[in-house]
Protein backbone atom coordinates (compact mmCIF):
# COMPACT_ATOMS: atom_id res chain seq x y z
CA UNK A 1 0.00 0.00 0.00
CA UNK A 2 1.66 3.22 -1.23
CA UNK A 3 5.10 1.57 -0.97
CA UNK A 4 4.84 1.53 2.84
CA UNK A 5 5.64 -1.67 4.69
CA UNK A 6 4.01 -2.94 7.84
CA UNK A 7 6.80 -1.64 10.09
CA UNK A 8 6.56 1.89 8.64
CA UNK A 9 2.80 1.83 9.06
CA UNK A 10 3.18 0.79 12.70
CA UNK A 11 5.65 3.63 13.35
CA UNK A 12 3.26 6.15 11.78
CA UNK A 13 0.41 4.81 13.93
CA UNK A 14 2.51 5.11 17.11
CA UNK A 15 3.50 8.72 16.30
CA UNK A 16 -0.13 9.57 15.52
CA UNK A 17 -1.21 8.01 18.80
CA UNK A 18 1.39 10.04 20.72
CA UNK A 19 0.80 13.40 19.01
CA UNK A 20 -2.95 13.24 18.39
CA UNK A 21 -3.98 11.23 21.41
CA UNK A 22 -6.12 8.15 21.81
CA UNK A 23 -9.38 10.12 22.06
CA UNK A 24 -9.00 12.03 18.78
CA UNK A 25 -7.44 9.22 16.72
CA UNK A 26 -10.71 7.38 15.87
CA UNK A 27 -12.33 10.65 14.80
CA UNK A 28 -9.31 11.50 12.64
CA UNK A 29 -9.38 8.04 11.03
CA UNK A 30 -13.11 8.39 10.34
CA UNK A 31 -12.63 11.78 8.69
CA UNK A 32 -9.68 10.49 6.69
CA UNK A 33 -11.82 7.58 5.46
CA UNK A 34 -14.60 9.95 4.42
CA UNK A 35 -12.13 12.16 2.59
CA UNK A 36 -10.60 9.23 0.74
CA UNK A 37 -14.07 7.94 -0.20
CA UNK A 38 -15.08 11.35 -1.58
CA UNK A 39 -11.81 11.59 -3.50
CA UNK A 40 -12.35 8.12 -4.99
CA UNK A 41 -15.92 9.02 -5.97
CA UNK A 42 -14.80 12.25 -7.64
CA UNK A 43 -12.06 10.37 -9.51
CA UNK A 44 -14.53 7.73 -10.69
CA UNK A 45 -17.02 10.41 -11.82
CA UNK A 46 -14.29 12.17 -13.79
CA UNK A 47 -13.17 8.92 -15.42
CA UNK A 48 -16.77 8.08 -16.36
CA UNK A 49 -17.24 11.55 -17.85
CA UNK A 50 -14.04 11.26 -19.90
CA UNK A 51 -14.97 7.76 -21.11
CA UNK A 52 -18.49 8.90 -22.07
CA UNK A 53 -17.05 11.83 -24.02
CA UNK A 54 -14.61 9.52 -25.81
CA UNK A 55 -17.40 7.09 -26.74
CA UNK A 56 -19.53 9.97 -28.02
CA UNK A 57 -16.62 11.25 -30.11
CA UNK A 58 -16.09 7.78 -31.59
CA UNK A 59 -19.79 7.59 -32.55
CA UNK A 60 -19.63 11.01 -34.21
CA UNK A 61 -16.53 10.01 -36.18
CA UNK A 62 -18.14 6.70 -37.19
CA UNK A 63 -21.30 8.45 -38.44
CA UNK A 64 -19.21 11.03 -40.31
CA UNK A 65 -17.27 8.25 -42.07
CA UNK A 66 -20.48 6.47 -43.13
CA UNK A 67 -21.97 9.54 -44.84
CA UNK A 68 -20.75 10.27 -48.39
CA UNK A 69 -18.95 13.55 -48.81
CA UNK A 70 -21.04 16.23 -50.57
CA UNK A 71 -19.86 17.23 -54.02
CA UNK A 72 -18.01 20.49 -54.08
CA UNK A 73 -19.73 23.22 -56.09
CA UNK A 74 -18.02 24.14 -59.31
CA UNK A 75 -15.90 27.23 -58.98
CA UNK A 76 -15.19 27.57 -62.67
CA UNK A 77 -17.68 29.95 -64.29
CA UNK A 78 -17.21 28.41 -67.74
CA UNK A 79 -18.42 25.04 -66.36
CA UNK A 80 -21.70 26.66 -65.31
CA UNK A 81 -22.09 28.32 -68.71
CA UNK A 82 -21.51 25.02 -70.54
CA UNK A 83 -24.16 23.24 -68.46
CA UNK A 84 -26.75 25.84 -69.33
CA UNK A 85 -26.13 25.59 -73.11
CA UNK A 86 -26.08 21.81 -73.43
Amino acid sequence: MFGIGMSELLIIFVFALIFIGPKKLPELAKNLGKGLREFQKAKDDLMNHVNDAARHEEKVEHVAQDKPAPEAPSQNKSDEDNKGHS
